[in-house]
């Protein structure tokens, strides 16, 4: 059998680090058996979906030396390989299943299905969304489909029963098929789900191991009765476990930097973040705790993953790197390394149109730079002492722009100046005031030069990670003030 896995990331922000991890345990275990490793990009969602996001992919993973065989920007005999190109493919397969009675059109109203729920949950019924409570009658549907009313393809799924999914490291899984809904396979607006999108491109691609993490475990039942629909072989399944937080919780952003660009800018070695990735859930057969991808791709075997949680630890992390730096590099490849990551001549001219006007010597570059070549910076509650708004204000200020710039896909200077002076506007701050605590929490100080241009420079990544940092210095947001601030903010929104 010629192996074949893939990696399908979605390009809506920035890229995180499990989709590295996973990328690196689908190439392993391609090139142990001698197979491909293939880049897919999942773009179904127009909206979120960007250029700029699908570069980062891109950037991170080959900065990472996890390169691809195929892929969007490489090619490959079963393109195209951006699912964007593939909407005619997904559209033939959904009429397919439509045509064999595996599928059905849905006119259900967002206030029906909502009632819907309702009453099975007031019936006492601990059970999903099944094809009975959504089909419509003859006359009823034949009604909508004449006024033209809007409707989704959903799935036929089993009401009652088991089914059993295997597993490579699990065995045979038992889900029961009460708790399994009618999919969505294709939305209203004609693109596919990530359930039809995955298993038709899996197929087509020839995929013959998915290795995905366990979350996915919940969605197999849907993905195996639809290969079973088609009349086709299902890839060979592996859950790999969730990497999590030192507390134990799903590894995310609010208590953890999870994009894979941050630990760049930080100034991580690729070599010691795939290194530590690659000891998430799996360990050399001699148990050492360094080691290169090449060393990895060597030993490789996939019954060597635990199921426990891997704990991802920045302070782990962090010494790891300090090996790579001291046992791993001569002072001339440091020198190398130092010059590629942040004194290249690119960089500096970024960065020196921002500052020349303010220097009178040289030495004057290092101290109004420093904080750009910087990681979290060593600010405290005093940093932010002097600005004119209290605590609770700062506090509002920087996790509304937080969730302002999450949602930001053009992360250029004048999109973020009209992000955040429309923000300040909609608080009715003067936007001096509003920049205030952003000043500090990006860049240690409200001398800096313009924090706009300071965000541009600092890039995505780094600029929310710096921002989560000064709501943690100020005290962070409880459970109870963080309801109250998600409620303010969506009122915020609705009423601009």
């Amino acid at each position: 059998m010629n192996v074949r896995t893939r990696i399908a990331p979605s390009p809506t922000g920035d890229p995180h680090v499990g989709t590295a991890y996973i990328a690196l345990f689908n190439l392993c275990f391609a090139k142990q058996h001698g197979g491909k490793f293939v880049l897919r990009i999942e773009d179904t969602d127009q909206v979120r979906s960007t250029e700029q996001s699908e570069q980062m992919i891109y950037d991170s993973l080959r900065w990472l030396g996890l390169d691809w065989d195929e892929g969007p920007d490489v090619g490959g005999d079963f393109g195209p390989y951006r699912q964007s190109e593939r909407g005619d493919i997904y559209q033939t397969h959904a009429q397919q299943l439509i045509d064999n009675g595996h599928a059905f059109k849905c006119y259900r109203s967002a206030a029906e299905l909502d009632e819907l729920r309702a009453s099975i949950k007031a019936s006492g019924e601990n059970r999903a969304l099944k094809p009975a409570d959504l089909i419509l009658s003859e006359a009823e549907q034949q009604q909508r489909e004449a006024d033209g009313a809007p409707f989704v393809v959903r799935m036929q799924v089993p009401s009652e029963g088991k089914c059993v999914v295997s597993d490579m490291l699990r065995g045979e899984i038992e889900l029961d098929w009460s708790t399994v809904d009618a999919q969505i396979l294709l939305k209203s607006d004609g693109m596919p789900t990530y359930h039809l999108a995955n298993v038709v491109d899996d197929h087509l691609m020839e995929i013959t191991h998915v290795l995905r993490g366990e979350e996915w475990i919940n969605s197999a039942p849907k993905h195996q009765l639809l290969y079973e629909y088609f009349g086709w072989d299902m890839p060979t399944l592996c859950h790999l476990p969730l990497l999590r937080n030192p507390d134990k919780s799903k590894l995310s952003k609010r208590k953890n930097p999870t994009s894979i660009l941050y630990y760049q800018r930080m100034g991580y070695l690729p070599e010691a973040v795939v290194n530590y990735l690659g000891r998430m859930g799996w360990s050399m057969p001699d148990e050492r705790e360094k080691f290169t991808l090449e060393e990895m791709l060597e030993a490789f075997d996939v019954q060597r993953v635990s199921l426990g949680g891997p704990i991802f630890d920045l302070d782990k992390l962090s010494w790891l790197n300090g090996l790579w730096i001291r046992e791993s590099l001569t002072a001339e490849q440091l020198a190398d390394k130092l010059i590629e990551w942040g004194l290249n001549r690119e960089t500096l001219l970024s960065v020196i149109p921002h500052v020349q006007q303010r220097m009178d010597t040289l030495s004057d570059f290092i101290p109004k730079t420093a904080f750009l070549g910087s990681g979290l910076l060593d600010i405290n509650e005093q940093s932010f002492a002097a600005l004119k708004l209290d605590t609770a204000e700062q506090l509002k200020i920087l996790q509304f722009a937080l969730w302002r710039l999450e949602a930001l896909g053009d992360w250029q200077r004048d999109a973020l100046f009209e992000e955040l002076k429309g923000l300040a506007d909609a608080l009715e701050l003067k936007v001096k005031d509003f920049l205030a605590p952003l000043f500090i929490a990006v860049s240690g100080s409200t001398a800096s030069f313009s924090v706009m241009d300071a965000m541009a420079l600092l890039g995505s990544d780094m600029t929310r990670a710096r921002l989560r940092n000064g709501i943690d210095v100020l005290g962070g947001v409880s459970k109870k003030q963080m309801k109250a601030m998600e409620k303010a903010y969506k009122g915020l929104n609705s009423a601009n």
